[in-house]
């Protein structure tokens, strides 16, 4: 049985901390916000076990990886080059590409540039859409108004710092409770909140007692970390939208011919604002082999339920050529 190790190696300019298991075809996992490699801990030794080379990375600002100071650093481009340059790294000529929350575009727009290497792809909770003919963030603004959205409370530098900053260990348990499937049915749709006087924790749960998917052994790991590195480079990736939506014009439209395979909770929040992208990702990606809901899964799925996303991640790797 191979054992779990850590090692850097330099991708696109950066460096990059990586964890890796196994021997075999090589599976590279992409990981959402807040979260790190960590949030894969459950699936680099199912795939090692399964033949696979799995590798989960800290990606760009994250974790024990570099990140560079300049916000235009961490557009989608910056983050595909880096999971190309990963492979290379590791002296592969292709791979199969995972990825959970903002993982998933990393993912999907990884296939979608370079199909010359991946030959296959996975995304869990944020469905594949193509680029459109309207940038998100004054889509956004426009949706929205003088109404509370994250995404457009993220967008000023320093004022989500000093809020998910001031208590890590709070922050993580309140976000990962509160976004999954362990938190009770609301029985009523959400109120919109003003922006005055309202921050991404507002009308979060902080449970009395964590889930039986997370430990208090996990919660200090993602505290440690980001009490270490703070939330700014992750917080980057949110503020390169519109400027990812300039770099990708090429791509207008452009559907997705990667096989593919996608995995969502019936209780991912993401499904509020996302589901016509579930709705229509067959027709955005032809070679979609399958599309799967699970039941009482929130938006952390790999973690949730990590028995049920490794079996079909699993199958699906295997079914490849």
């Amino acid at each position: 049985m191979s054992e779990l190790k850590h090692r850097f190696i330099t991708t696109n300019g950066i460096q990059m901390h990586i964890a890796e298991q196994g021997e075999g075809p090589l599976v590279v996992l992409c990981h959402g916000f807040p979260e790190s490699w960590y949030s894969w801990r459950h699936q680099l030794k199912a795939l090692a076990d399964a033949g696979y080379h799995a590798v989960a990375p800290d990606q760009r600002g994250y974790g024990q990886t570099d990140k560079p100071e300049a916000i235009d650093q961490y557009t989608q481009l910056h983050l595909v080059g880096d999971i190309v340059g990963l492979v290379d790294a590791l002296g592969d000529e292709t791979a199969v590409v995972v990825g959970h929350d903002w993982g998933a575009p990393v993912a999907w727009n990884t296939a979608l540039l370079r199909p010359d290497r991946f030959r296959g792809v996975a995304a869990l909770s944020v469905p594949y859409t193509p680029r459109g003919p309207a940038a998100p963030l004054p889509t956004l603004k426009a949706i929205f108004g003088d109404m509370f959205f994250y995404i457009l409370y993220f967008q000023e530098p320093g004022k989500a710092e000093a809020e998910l900053e001031a208590d890590v260990r709070t922050t993580m348990r309140k976000t990962l409770y509160s976004a999954s499937g362990s938190i009770p049915a609301p029985t009523t749709m959400p109120t919109p909140r003003p922006k005055e006087g309202t921050g991404f924790l507002t009308t979060m749960t902080d449970p009395a007692e964590l889930p039986a998917w997370l430990t208090e052994a996990d919660l200090d790991y993602f505290t440690a970390e980001f009490t270490r590195t703070g939330f700014r480079g992750g917080l980057n990736w949110y503020r390169n939208m519109d400027r990812s939506w300039e770099m990708m014009a090429p791509w207008n439209g452009a559907k997705l011919h990667v096989p593919a395979l996608f995995i969502t909770g019936d209780r991912d929040p993401v499904l509020s604002f996302g589901g016509a992208g579930v709705q229509a990702l067959k027709e955005n990606v032809p070679n979609l082999r399958e599309s799967i809901m699970l039941p009482g899964v929130g938006h952390w799925t790999q973690q949730e339920n990590p028995a049920a996303v490794n079996a079909t991640l699993i199958a699906f790797i295997k079914s490849l050529r």
